[in-house]
């Protein structure tokens, strides 16, 4: 088959006022517009008839790929299918998978999952979804998506120093994916296939920096003649009285507290565990929440960030403010936890009650048998001991032992 055509002929080539053809052989050639349009085209017969295949515009496609495009279709009709046809089917394989992309189905899932889901554990989860999955893997057909695909996705989360992000939204994408096989989209869910710690670094058990038992008087009184904002020495306050994590107590909000019961109802999807967590409220919790609601006006958090109201305090701060106070690699804010267990263990109280007010995520068979709602007089009792424990250590009097829970 001869070609004709060369990139200097058709730069050369000028619109007139009618179309020009310029032919390249075997029934391939550009099409030049008077609006000096150029179409790549290929006049072709099929079943004794004749068609016409548009091959794409110049120069986007240049001669060569026109050319590559024109030796494809040629073979497929050598082979007795109508290329036209060919490309129709394509297009609307095309279709049918973008319909069904991980995305769309992510999205469909979401819609299904979320009636029953708090608001804001809902919302987290389609913004984790958007800000790592999609970007991804979101167009890939559910059909098609590998379980390479989502392995490498858990990876590039983990690089950034997000594990534990990383086996959420791998969780999530199972979801999605159980979600596909059951509405007929997808043959497999490839996530069932692995676990996270096949590819997933372990999580270190963190030892966190905390002062002695003897040091804690000390510590105690250094928060209270501490300096900087008053939001933050209350948040220290806070969180010696109730041991909690710090991120549990920075994005706290005053829906979660009922005054009258003197509680603290921390929500499942603010838990590490995704346990709702009950915080029984000394006398002096209270007077420090009143402090705060001072202080608060109508914002709904009550440790809100300096620059934007709408979202909480930094993580660092608590750490920070610790520093400036001549803590710095002594104390951390998860250090109150650490010395609130060793002395209430110290002092005789049930291994059990401890564990359930830490909330922690490793229980022995005995604490597990409790669900985050038992014990919650004893445990009432045991805080309100804590908080006046704590007042006796800070006034730097006698220290008279606990009273043990019974």
């Amino acid at each position: 088959m001869a070609q004709t055509l060369t990139d200097v002929a058709i730069r050369q080539t000028k619109a007139g006022p009618k179309p020009k053809k310029l032919s390249d052989g075997g029934g391939l050639y550009l099409l030049v517009t008077p609006a000096d349009s150029r179409y790549w085209r290929w006049k072709y017969r099929y079943a004794d008839k004749e068609k016409l295949l548009a091959l794409g515009v110049y120069p986007d496609v240049s001669l060569a790929q026109a050319r590559k495009a024109h030796q494809q279709a040629r073979e497929l009709l050598a082979s007795g299918i109508d290329p036209g046809d060919a490309r129709k089917q394509a297009k609307a394989a095309a279709r049918i998978a973008a319909a069904n992309s991980f995305e769309v189905v992510a999205r469909q899932w979401y819609g299904h999952w979320n009636g029953a889901k708090s608001a804001r554990h809902a919302e987290y989860v389609i913004r984790r979804l958007e800000a790592d999955a999609f970007p991804v893997i979101g167009n890939i057909p559910v059909s098609e998506v590998r379980a390479a695909d989502f392995r490498n996705m858990a990876k590039r989360i983990e690089r950034r120093g997000a594990l534990d992000i990383a086996k959420r939204v791998l969780q999530t994408s199972g979801q999605i994916m159980r979600y596909a096989v059951a509405h007929g989209l997808a043959e497999r869910n490839p996530v069932t296939d692995m676990k996270p710690g096949d590819f997933l670094q372990a999580r270190k058990k963190q030892n966190y920096a905390r002062v002695d038992a003897k040091e804690f008087p000390d510590l105690l009184r250094a928060i209270d003649g501490y300096v900087g904002r008053l939001r933050t020495r209350l948040a220290m306050q806070l969180l010696a009285l109730t041991f909690v994590r710090t991120g549990e107590l920075i994005e706290a909000r005053w829906s979660e507290f009922d005054f009258d019961a003197k509680r603290w109802n921390i929500p499942a999807e603010r838990m590490k565990m995704n346990t709702p967590h009950i915080v029984p409220l000394s006398r002096q919790a209270l007077n420090v929440l009143e402090k705060l609601r001072a202080l608060a006006g109508d914002n709904e958090l009550l440790f809100r960030g300096d620059r934007d109201h709408d979202k909480p305090m930094s993580n660092n701060t608590i750490l920070k403010a610790l520093e400036r106070m001549g803590y710095k690699g002594r104390m951390t804010g998860h250090g109150f936890r650490g010395i609130a267990s060793t002395i209430l263990h110290e002092q005789g109280y049930p291994h059990e009650h401890i564990e359930l007010q830490l909330a922690h995520a490793e229980r022995d068979e005995v604490s597990a048998a409790y669900n985050h709602a038992n014990y919650l007089l004893p445990r009432a009792k045991m805080m309100q001991e804590w908080a006046d424990y704590l007042d006796a250590m800070r006034a730097g009097g006698k220290i008279i032992p606990l009273m043990r829970t019974a």
